[in-house]
């Protein structure tokens, strides 16, 4: 037995090194698609992490009426659609039996700026008694939006973290003046710190009063509806309730699909998933069509060895350590070549990369079964063919 496997490892290094090249391309073919996975598993890692702060202050029970339906995908149709608007707000205030808070939300992208200091476009949100406090924007400076400022429509705002610390860095900034797209209003409060998604800060935002946002920015925009169901409401007994709310007051014909859309955070991360899943599922496809490349070409070499009386044991076990050899060597380079490629896109690019110490035995453990599945395999299906057979192989 222990013969049998030296002699086996001998014909293993032999036959590597003889064929220099085919080993060199092989191995290269399993570096390429071993750095791939470990790549994408760290920018997915990274984009796991920059979904989860951004949709961290939405809260995971809001749901969001719109205008658009977050997982379609047929735009063509949804531009048809009328925008969301003030009766649909007021028909679930006056409706809803299971809705504990509601508060509409406009937005849009304007320059703010304090003396000579300016960001070029912040997020700039108008919302309804209720509405920052649903979408989790909590000061940590100053005070909150109060109905007073609501029901006057007070030239007031909150800010985001970013706006405090690169227009008002050497003072606080919780009473002073801030110019929002050319309209001068008084800061009251400065949010907590969110940080950065996808390249972008959540923390370059200001918020205020909708009647404010309406008299300065205008109302005819896209309306969301902010909803929040009770603590003892059914999710998708509300989201039914909310359906036949709006159709009915949008006269909606029986039988004919919304024109509307009723959004969750658990189906924006649904969709999340199936797209990252799709990235999981493609990062192997390169190691497992080179290694049956591989395999195949060796037909031929695995039928002479059978004429001149190899068995088929040791047409396997030569194979197998051909396999380990080659799968190691390019798991390892491989795994150290996706880290460089992951630090170099969260180092260059806005997709943010997390390489994770785990995703080292992940990238060797891939390595080393898809080497050995894609190898042993196809080996003992040629190994058991008749010799002519093999040798007229081409």
């Amino acid at each position: 037995m222990i013969h049998g496997l030296m002699e086996s490892g001998r014909l293993a290094v032999e036959s590597l090194r003889s064929n220099t090249m085919r080993s060199l391309l092989t191995t290269l073919g399993i570096v390429i698609g071993i750095s791939t996975v470990i790549a994408i598993i760290s920018v997915i890692q990274g984009l796991n992490r920059a979904f989860a702060a951004q949709i961290s202050g939405m809260g995971s029970d809001v749901i969001y009426v719109q205008k658009w339906n977050w997982t379609s995908n047929d735009w063509t149709q949804l531009r048809k659609w009328k925008d969301i608007g003030f009766k649909e707000l007021h028909a679930i205030q006056r409706s809803s039996h299971l809705v504990d808070k509601v508060a509409p939300m406009f937005v849009t992208m304007r320059k703010v700026k304090n003396g000579r200091r300016y960001i070029d476009e912040a997020t700039v949100y108008g919302f309804g008694v209720g509405g920052p406090e649903i979408r989790g924007a909590v000061p940590m400076a100053g005070r909150a939006l109060t109905p007073v400022d609501f029901d006057g429509s007070r030239e007031v705002v909150l800010i985001g973290w970013d706006i405090a610390e690169k227009l008002f860095p050497h003072e606080s900034p919780v009473g002073k003046p801030l110019t929002v797209g050319g309209k001068r209003l008084q800061i009251v409060g400065v949010l907590e710190k969110k940080g950065n998604a996808f390249g972008e800060s959540l923390d370059a935002t200001v918020i205020m009063p909708i009647g404010t946002f309406m008299k300065h920015f205008g109302r005819r925009r896209m309306m969301t509806i902010t909803v929040v169901p009770k603590a003892n409401a059914d999710p998708d007994e509300t989201i039914d309730e909310l359906r036949g709310i709006l159709r009915r007051v949008r006269k909606v014909p029986f039988g004919q699909p919304d024109t509307f859309g009723i959004n969750r955070i658990d189906a924006l991360q649904e969709l999340y998933r199936t797209l990252t899943g799709g990235l999981y599922a493609g990062g192997g496809g390169g190691i497992m069509n080179i290694m049956l490349v591989s395999v195949t070409e060796r037909t031929k070499e695995i039928g002479i060895r059978k004429a001149l009386g190899a068995r088929p044991r040791a047409i396997l076990l030569q194979f197998l350590l051909e396999a380990i050899v080659l799968s190691c060597l390019g798991g390892v380079l491989g795994t150290w070549l996706g880290f460089g490629i992951a630090a170099l896109v969260d180092a260059v690019s806005p997709v943010p990369a997390s390489v994770q110490p785990w995703s080292i035995g992940i990238g060797l453990g891939f390595s080393a079964t898809v080497g050995l599945v894609f190898g042993v395999l196809p080996a003992r299906r040629a190994a058991a063919k008749n010799p002519i057979d093999c040798l007229r192989y081409e």
